[in-house]
């Protein structure tokens, strides 16, 4: 079952995303959309972080409506629409 949700993207270009939604009361990733795994270098360090996405929840993403620009001086003389 698909949970939409509306949401903000940054890339390529601000816009407005309808994306679907983890499921909350999963028991494999409890609701965080996947597992993640740390791991070590050589020396048994921390190196990072290895992302496994959970098949609760799938990771795409459809542009509804693209956003204008931020210019630094305060706004955009951009249409939104």
């Amino acid at each position: 079952m698909i949970r939409l949700r509306i949401k903000v993207t940054h890339c390529p270009r601000r816009a407005l995303t309808l994306a679907d939604t983890p499921r909350p009361d999963c028991p494999d990733c409890w609701g965080a959309g996947g597992i993640a795994h740390d791991y070590g270098d050589h020396t048994g360090e921390y190196a990072g972080t290895d992302w496994e996405p959970c098949p609760c929840w799938t990771q795409w993403a459809v542009i509804l409506l693209p956003l204008p620009r931020r210019t630094p001086p305060g706004y955009s003389d951009e249409p939104p629409f």
